[in-house]
């Protein structure tokens, strides 16, 4: 089998690939709540000749070759939707208000049943099985943890991990893949919700109550100075609060105020969050008792670095190269070895099992695809979805074939 054979297979059901992401982003499902998505996939693989079968809440799991002896490569998509309000130009926008594809799950769906069907014309030359992943719940980081404590790496064991991430409003041609080099290639994230009780009252009468409005903006403002005075300056740490609430009117102290964020950093033994965590105690219950307030720190859904695999990340640059040429790139170069700061819940499996990490640019910014993930009026080039099951397809027909000692 030659590259440019995949390429053309892959070329041929593009506009299949498109009419299933189209489905997909039109019926956004956030977290495990699948009850659209997972009846969708789960027939599009029984069509193709799969037996899925369920793993977890609401995870998916259909296994290519095994004729063959030799190793188990899983490939991963995941299936859910951001909250957030669809505001892309698309003629197939959510159907669902609040719900957006904006993070490209749907194209990672589409993509792995693209080679999913790509796989089972080609089964008879895989040298060992491919293992694919259909995971929920990624954007709360609960998907990859769910699936691993019932049994994802199992049954058969699995020896090696990839995934793919479309991206969008980057400066690189539509097409390009970027391989992710050894190492942490994105960062751990973990939430927090910091509560500060006051007291209420009129707010003509502020000297009979406790605002605890007042002692959030300072412990806010406080927490700030973590990153930029404690931590070593070679040190990653990113602080940031993304949701701040505190009363219903403009005339009324309210007895609560309340914040919500995450805390990212890139140290893979996570010594650097859980020093911001003591911190953000120490500080907030100091800056709460100054101001007559008490405040509560609580910490939840953690998610670790991603810890890419050396000798994976070379054999999938070298596999991908043979099959896209120059447009299948090393990250680290482009990024100068810099983990990014996002976070991805695969990253749980990574220290599990080798596990490498792809990034599709998915639309030229020159050509209206100039928004990132998570942005409501983000979109993804559609051309992308062939290149992707392609991808897909020659990984794991290359890398089972040379890897079956």
């Amino acid at each position: 089998m030659e590259p440019r054979e995949i390429l053309a297979e892959a070329a041929a059901i593009q506009e299949e690939l498109q009419a299933i992401r189209h489905d997909l982003h039109r019926h956004p499902e956030l977290g495990f709540d699948l009850a659209y998505t997972l009846p969708y996939v789960r027939e599009k693989l029984t069509d193709m000749g799969y037996a899925p079968v369920e793993c977890g809440k609401a995870g998916l799991i259909a296994l290519a070759g095994g004729k063959k002896p030799g190793k188990t490569l899983l490939l991963r998509a995941d299936m859910d939707a951001l909250p957030i309000t669809e505001e892309a130009d698309v003629d197939f926008v959510s159907l669902s208000p609040g719900r957006m594809h904006g993070c490209g799950h749907d194209m990672h769906t589409a993509m792995l049943l693209g080679a999913a069907k790509l796989l089972k014309a080609h089964e008879d030359e895989l040298e060992g099985t491919v293992k694919l992943v259909f995971q929920p719940a990624e954007e709360i980081f609960q998907g990859s943890p769910d699936m691993l404590a019932n049994g994802l790496l199992e049954a058969p064991k699995v020896d090696a991990a990839a995934m793919i991430h479309v991206m969008a409003g980057i400066p690189l041609p539509s097409g390009s893949v970027l391989v992710a080099g050894g190492g942490v290639s994105t960062a751990s994230c973990e939430q927090y919700h910091i509560t500060v009780q006051g007291k209420g009252g009129h707010g003509a009468s502020p000297h009979l109550a406790v605002d605890p409005i007042t002692a959030a903006a300072h412990i806010h403002i406080a927490l700030q100075e973590i990153s930029a005075r404690e931590l070593d300056g070679n040190e990653f740490g990113i602080f940031t609060t993304g949701h701040f609430a505190a009363g219903e009117v403009s005339n009324v102290i309210p007895d609560k105020a309340e914040m919500w964020g995450t805390i990212r950093t890139t140290d893979p033994e996570n010594a650097v969050g859980e020093r911001i965590k003591a911190r953000m105690r120490e500080i907030c219950a100091g800056l709460a008792a100054a101001m007559r307030c008490q405040a509560t720190v609580e910490f939840y859904d953690y998610c670790p670095c991603m810890d890419v695999d050396p000798a994976l990340a070379a054999d999938t640059l070298a596999y991908t190269q043979e099959l896209l040429g120059p447009a299948a790139m090393d990250l680290n170069v482009i990024s100068g070895g810099k983990a990014g700061g996002g976070s991805e819940d695969f990253s749980f499996v990574s220290h599990k099992v080798p596990t490498v990490t792809m990034f599709l640019v998915a639309g030229d910014m020159d050509k209206g695809y100039c928004y990132a993930q998570h942005h409501p009026k983000a979109k993804f080039d559609d051309a992308a979805l062939s290149r992707g099951a392609a991808v897909h397809t020659w990984l794991a027909l290359r890398w089972l074939r040379e890897h079956k000692g």
